[in-house]
């Protein structure tokens, strides 16, 4: 199971944070957990730290257009930039 770090802006970070339980209901399938970050210098930027499950089953939920209306209620702003470990 990776470890992903997911980062995108959002238009109101208090907006974005309501939405963290429709979150967790739409990549439950894929996912296992993640946890939540915000940016020190940026109130609007976040970065989710994500245990996956199906890295190919969270990219299509992201990239969904049914769940496009999830995005705009939420404020998210694209790119969605994820992260993939190294190994070293």
């Amino acid at each position: 199971m990776p470890t992903i770090v997911a980062r995108h802006k959002v238009g109101n970070f208090d907006t974005w944070l309501k939405g963290h339980q429709d979150r967790v209901n739409i990549f439950a399938p894929a996912i296992s957990s993640f946890k939540t970050f915000q940016d020190t210098d940026d109130p609007n930027s976040v970065v989710l730290v994500i245990e996956v499950t199906d890295i190919e089953k969270l990219g299509a939920i992201i990239n969904d257009p049914a769940n496009a209306h999830l995005k705009a209620s939420h404020t998210v702003i694209d790119p969605i930039t994820m992260s993939m470990p190294v190994d070293i």
